[in-house]
C-alpha cells in the first residue's frame, strides 16, 4: 500500500481528495493536514510514501511546509494547487525549488466534463512519484558551510568532437522537468548565442507561472512561444498548451493543431523531429527526466543526422523514462546531469567562437 498524507485547509477539497485516493486499492491514505504546520508533525508521525500539498494555508503554507520537510523528514511531495491563482503558482514552482517532485491543478469534482482525466492524473502521480528517492535538503546557512569546507575542484577542459557552427537548441522534458530546465538555463550565460526551444509536459494552466519563474530565476528571458514568431539567440521559447510545436528552417515557429503524440500535446517527438528536418547538424537536441518514451526515437534520429545529442543521467532524474528510452536506442552523445549539461552547451558555443575567431585570423593573415 502506498501511504499518502493529504494537506488542504478546505475541508470540502480535503474529504473530496481523501476519497479520490482512498477509492485506489493501492493507496492508503494515513492522514489529513488543515495547513503546513500540521503537515511537517504528522510526516514525522505517519512516515507516508507521499505528501499532497496545498499552497495557500494559515499557519504555515505548502513553500514553507515543502522547505521544512524536505529539511527533516524528506519525502515526495506533490503540490496539489489552483493554476489559475497567480500567487499559488508561483509558490508552486518556489516549492519544486525546495524539493517538491510534481505540481498538479486540484482535480475537478464529480460532474465536471474533465473531472475523470484530472482525477486519474493525480491517482497516478501518486504513484509514480511514491517510488521516486529524494533526499535531504540542507538549511541555507548548513548547506554554506558545507560548501566553504569542499576542496576546490581544478576547472577541467572536455575534449569534444569537431562541431558545424550550431544555430538551436532543443529540450524536452516532463515529470521533474522545471527544476531541471531551471539548472540548465541558469548554467547558461546572458548572452548565450543560440535560441531555445523547450516542450515541458506540465499541467494546464501552469505554464505562463513557469515561464515567469524560469524568467526570474535565470538571466534568460523565458517565453511562450506565438506562431511565426522570430527565434532570438539568447532566448527560450516554450510550446504552448495543447499545440504542436515546430520550427522552420526560417528560425520561425511553427503551431499546429495536430494530434497528441505519445498521448501528450505538445510532444518532445513532434518538436525533435522537426529540428532534426530544418536544422539537422547544426542543432543540439536534450532529453530529460520524465516518464514514458516521448523524444526518444526522435532524439536518435536526431544524432543521425549529425546533431549533437544529449540525454540526462539516471541518478539525477525524478523519472528516467524518456532519457533512458533515448539512452537504450543510442540516441544520446552525452548522458550528463543538469549542472554538467549546462555546462556542455557553453563549451560547445565557446567551441565554436574560438574555431570562428582562429578562422578569421587564417583570412586576415
Amino acid at each position: 500500500m502506498i501511504k499518502v498524507l493529504i494537506t488542504e485547509d478546505s475541508p470540502v477539497v480535503r474529504g473530496f481528495l481523501e476519497h479520490v485516493l482512498n477509492s485506489d486499492p493501492d493507496i492508503q491514505v494515513v492522514g489529513t493536514a488543515q495547513n503546513g504546520e500540521e503537515a511537517v508533525n504528522m510526516v514525522a508521525v505517519h512516515k507516508p510514501d507521499v505528501v499532497t500539498m496545498d499552497i495557500h494555508m494559515p499557519k504555515m503554507d505548502g513553500f514553507e511546509a515543502t522547505r521544512k520537510i524536505m529539511e527533516t523528514n524528506p519525502v515526495p511531495v506533490v503540490i496539489v494547487s489552483a493554476s489559475w491563482n497567480p500567487e499559488e503558482v508561483d509558490k508552486t514552482f518556489r516549492s519544486m525549488e525546495a524539493g517538491a517532485v510534481a505540481a498538479l491543478e486540484k482535480p475537478r469534482g464529480f460532474g465536471y466534463p474533465d473531472a475523470d482525466s484530472s482525477i486519474q492524473q493525480l491517482v497516478s502521480t501518486v504513484k509514480m512519484m511514491s517510488e521516486v528517492t529524494v533526499v535531504r535538503r540542507w538549511t541555507k546557512t548548513r548547506f554554506q558551510k558545507a560548501e566553504a569546507l569542499k576542496p576546490k575542484k581544478r576547472k577541467e577542459i572536455l575534449d569534444l568532437p569537431e562541431v558545424p557552427d550550431m544555430k538551436i537548441v532543443a529540450i524536452g522534458a516532463s515529470t521533474g522537468g522545471p527544476m531541471v530546465l531551471q539548472t540548465i538555463l541558469s548554467g547558461l550565460m546572458k548572452d548565450f548565442p543560440l535560441p531555445v526551444v523547450i516542450v515541458q509536459h506540465i499541467a494546464p494552466g501552469f505554464l505562463p507561472g513557469l515561464a515567469d519563474w524560469l524568467s526570474r530565476t535565470t538571466e534568460i528571458p523565458v517565453h511562450i512561444a506565438c506562431d511565426d514568431e522570430k527565434l532570438m539567440p539568447g532566448h527560450a521559447y516554450l510550446a504552448p498548451d495543447a499545440k504542436q510545436m515546430g520550427v522552420n528552417s526560417r528560425n520561425r515557429v511553427e503551431l499546429k493543431n495536430a494530434a497528441p503524440e505519445h498521448s501528450v500535446c505538445p510532444s518532445v517527438s513532434y518538436m525533435f523531429r522537426s529540428v532534426a528536418q530544418n536544422f539537422g547538424r547544426y542543432a543540439i537536441g536534450v532529453i530529460c527526466t520524465g516518464m514514458g518514451r516521448d523524444g526518444a526515437m526522435e532524439l536518435k534520429l536526431l544524432r543521425d543526422k549529425g546533431g549533437y545529442t544529449i540525454a540526462q543521467d539516471k541518478t539525477s532524474s525524478i523519472v528516467h523514462g524518456m532519457p533512458g528510452e533515448a539512452i537504450k536506442l543510442d540516441g544520446a552523445i552525452d548522458v550528463l546531469p543538469p549542472k554538467q549539461i549546462a555546462e556542455r552547451l557553453r563549451k560547445l558555443v565557446i567551441k565554436e567562437k574560438s574555431n570562428l575567431e582562429l578562422n578569421s585570423m587564417s583570412i586576415e593573415s
